[in-house]
């Protein structure tokens, strides 16, 4: 009885070697224009830029916390420092204190015009001179 051979498909090579180079071309393009492929190092090295100069704002941030958590220290309580936080939270002077009236905005003190009061400008009573 005569056999007869097979010959083997096409298609299965074939297919094979397409779904292959489709994955190779999938990985060659995600190298060079995917989201960390080389086109985005540019954007990636900036937004590293931004974030350390962030992270170097905030940790002088917490330095100044530190530094005045310190000064609270029991140990080394300044009284000066007390009464300059008590004073600029009860909104309370002394008499022969100076102050600077300062710009919350800009914390810079306020320019205006200045001029020497009389010592019966400091004495009178606003309400007095009304005329109603």
């Amino acid at each position: 009885m005569p056999t007869r051979l097979k010959r083997p498909p096409i298609w299965r090579p074939l297919g094979l070697t397409l779904a292959l180079l489709g994955f190779q071309g999938y990985l060659g393009f995600s190298a060079i224009g995917g989201q960390f492929g080389i086109e985005s190092r540019a954007e990636i090295i900036s937004d590293i830029g931004v974030l350390k100069g962030q992270s170097s704002a905030l940790q002088a941030e917490i330095d100044a916390f530190r530094h005045r958590a310190s000064l609270m220290d029991t140990r080394r309580l300044d009284p000066d420092i007390v009464t300059e936080r008590a004073r600029a939270l009860l909104n309370m002077a002394h008499a022969d204190d100076i102050i600077v009236m300062v710009d919350p905005k800009t914390g810079k003190p306020t320019s205006g015009s200045y001029s020497e009061l009389s010592e019966n400008e400091l004495n009178t009573n606003p309400a007095d001179s009304s005329d109603i």
